[in-house]
């Protein structure tokens, strides 16, 4: 992996903060071979808006309050059905359960390595959308 240390702290400050509001089959890439724009990649998903936008000022706090981060850029926030955080070394993906199904970025991304996320940054296991 060649993501930074800042890069991997922000990945895991980021996830463990989605995880706390419940977020769905956090993943995170190191797309920095990949990508001149960042360095990893969070994509986590949630099967409501209202839950998504919990989510987002989870991550947004977390990042603010532990590492001093704040976003460069925010995009989706109005739509509320995937938004992006961009921190430059990282970017989080927040989607709707739907969006997340029908984007795959995880399909985009599986070649890029994956970064290993503590047990307590991994969210819950998604929902089928028939259950929802």
């Amino acid at each position: 992996m060649t993501a930074t240390d800042r890069a991997l702290e922000l990945v895991k400050v980021a996830a463990e903060a989605a995880s706390d509001k419940l977020a769905q089959e956090i993943i995170a890439y190191d797309v920095s071979e990949q990508l001149v724009i960042t360095e990893a990649f969070v994509l986590c998903s949630a099967p409501s808006d209202r839950q998504i936008r919990s989510i987002v000022d989870e991550v947004e706090d977390q990042l603010r309050i532990q590492t001093g981060a704040k976003p460069v850029r925010r995009e989706g926030e109005r739509d509320g059905r995937w938004v992006l955080l961009d921190y430059a070394d990282i970017v989080v993906h927040i989607q709707h359960e739907e969006e997340r199904g029908y984007y795959g970025l995880e399909r985009l991304w599986k070649d890029c390595p994956e970064i290993d996320l503590p047990e307590n940054a991994r969210g819950a296991e998604r929902t089928p959308l028939d259950e929802q």
